[in-house]
């Protein structure tokens, strides 16, 4: 994990380092947000929190954060706040596969 040394005032902590495709938790509010691009142009750095929605933060509010590096959730579903629960593949039933060589066998040349 990248971290870089920041400096508030008086006091000293170290900061995680944007990284697109990396997870991370604001430790104030305990949201869970992935950093989906960077823009080195304007300096910014653009999120998604678990539940899809976007936000763009410059360099220094992302230096104002307490975050932390995270794992990525295993609840995929955050951002599909309409789903059922019949929505959702049973991941004990194996996916339906079928052989290719059937549709093979069937083709008229």
């Amino acid at each position: 994990m990248l971290q870089q040394i920041v400096t508030m005032g008086d006091k000293m902590r170290a900061q995680p380092i944007a990284k697109v495709n990396q997870w991370y938790r604001d430790n104030e509010d305990g949201q869970l947000f992935e950093v989906v691009a960077l823009d080195e142009s304007d300096q910014t750095i653009e999120i998604q929190y678990f539940d899809g929605s976007l936000e763009e933060l410059d360099n220094e509010i992302w230096q104002e954060k307490q975050l932390t590096t995270a794992a990525p959730p295993e609840d995929w579903s955050g951002p599909f706040d309409d789903l059922e629960a019949d929505d959702l593949a049973d991941p004990d039933i194996p996916a339906h596969t079928t052989d290719v060589g059937e549709f093979i066998d069937e083709l008229e040349y």
